[in-house]
């Protein structure tokens, strides 16, 4: 019963957005990949809102549910069943009544299973797409026959852009790249290598009074130059939404003094790299909003670096949706943690694989965030620097929320929603 009701529910969603789509026709931008596709979206929306009326996906929104939610212009109704009367109602209006409909949507589309991305694309077709990162082993393969599968589906929406439209794609990918070849669109890359059209150069950390406030480089693009950056946030990864941000301004003739001053709002999403003050006077990289392998490795490398740390705490949980690569890339990773970090929280069953191999690393293990969050904040110093990182399902925001300083700060974290508390 509960299937069927999920399919009337998406087969009514997908009628009224494409309905939605074909009378108004905007220009649609879709955002897709593993890694980052949040921070990306609400960068590009941002450089493009300065010559667009831009509609964007709403937090992580990016399903066969979250993508039609966009379009409409409507929450998500969860299980309130006026609510849902609320959707069908702007719906209609849509296609009955006049309206000043966005010229522009920006969608963040994502894949938990095969076909995902197919049915997304029956309800809208791209004008242009940007790519995040497309890792060795993305999450969700556990629902996959391969991770060269759900490379393919991530990457799919590109294969739908019509002949020289904006691809933008990562420089520092070769799946993004070879793929790239395959389609007939116009590509523009991105990254940290020489011959990316968007270059990072000189990656640091923004300061502000003495202390880390995010992160800062230059950003090049053809014989033009400027400097990012990126407040309350950080990590590696941070620049890289600015930069497919200016890449896309560049596809949208977007000059890129107008793109820059677009960006200096921009901030990235809650529970990506998010700085805090933590109790006992320490410092909180709040990474919390989900974590597969290539995630946490930049979210490590970046906590190594860390200048002026007394200790440097990893507080990791499970990373889930791996399937049979789980074991292998949870012992991976506790190789980098025990580089990057004094101390090594494990958080969770899987998560204990982290502290397998300590070596000079200091190990607590805990078997969910409830019992991490009780005993974390008497156990942190002065000047400890702590990432916290784990599944979406682990829920160690709730470690975050323990160890801020300032309570009231917990608004800031992610999924704070009644929904999610909710959920005990």
């Amino acid at each position: 019963m509960k299937n069927l009701l999920k399919f009337i529910i998406v087969l009514f969603l997908t009628f009224f957005a494409r309905a939605v789509v074909r009378r108004y026709a905007p220009k649609i931008v879709m955002v897709t990949g593993s890694v980052g596709k949040t921070s990306t979206k609400d960068a590009v929306a941002a450089v493009l809102g300065r010559r667009f009326f831009v509609r964007k996906s709403e937090k992580s929104f990016n399903s066969e549910f979250g993508v039609p939610f966009t379009i409409l212009g409507v929450e998500n109704p969860w299980n309130n069943p006026l609510a849902w009367l609320s959707v069908l109602r702007s719906a209609l209006a849509l296609l009955i009544l006049p309206n000043h409909y966005p010229s522009m949507l920006v969608l963040e589309v994502g894949a938990d299973r095969p076909g995902d991305l197919a049915r997304i694309l029956r309800i809208a077709t791209p004008d242009a797409v940007v790519v995040t990162r497309l890792p060795d082993i993305p999450v969700h393969v556990e629902a996959y026959a391969s991770p060269e599968a759900v490379r393919e589906e991530e990457f799919s929406p590109a294969y739908a852009l019509p002949a020289a439209a904006p691809l933008i794609v990562p420089s520092d990918d070769r799946y993004a790249l070879d793929n790239a070849l395959r389609t007939p669109a116009r590509v523009i890359s991105y990254g940290a290598t020489e011959d990316a059209h968007v270059r990072i150069r000189d990656i640091g950390f923004y300061k502000s009074e003495g202390k880390v406030a995010g992160m800062t480089a230059r950003m090049i693009v053809r014989d033009e130059e400027g400097k990012a950056v990126v407040k309350g946030s950080v990590g590696r990864a941070q620049l890289f939404p600015v930069a497919a941000a200016l890449a896309t301004a560049s596809a949208f003739q977007i000059p890129l003094a107008e793109a820059f001053a677009a960006l200096e709002s921009y901030e990235p999403p809650p529970g990506r790299g998010r700085l805090f003050a933590g109790k006992n006077d320490s410092v909180i990289i709040d990474d919390s909003y989900n974590a597969s392998p290539a995630a946490v490795e930049e979210a490590l490398a970046s906590l190594k670096v860390f200048p002026h740390a007394a200790r440097r705490i990893a507080v990791l949980g499970d990373m889930l949706e791996l399937g049979r690569y789980s074991v292998m890339e949870h012992e991976r990773i506790s190789a980098l943690a025990v580089e990057s970090a004094d101390v090594i929280v494990a958080v969770g069953i899987r998560a204990r694989a982290f502290a397998a191999h300590p070596g000079n690393a200091e190990v607590l293990m805990f078997d969910n965030a409830h019992a991490a969050a009780s005993a974390l904040p008497e156990y942190v110093r002065p000047g400890d620097v702590i990432l916290v990182k784990g599944s979406q399902s682990i829920r160690t925001e709730r470690i975050v929320k323990a160890l801020l300083a300032n309570p009231n700060d917990a608004v800031r974290l992610v999924r704070q929603e009644k929904k999610w508390r909710e959920r005990g």
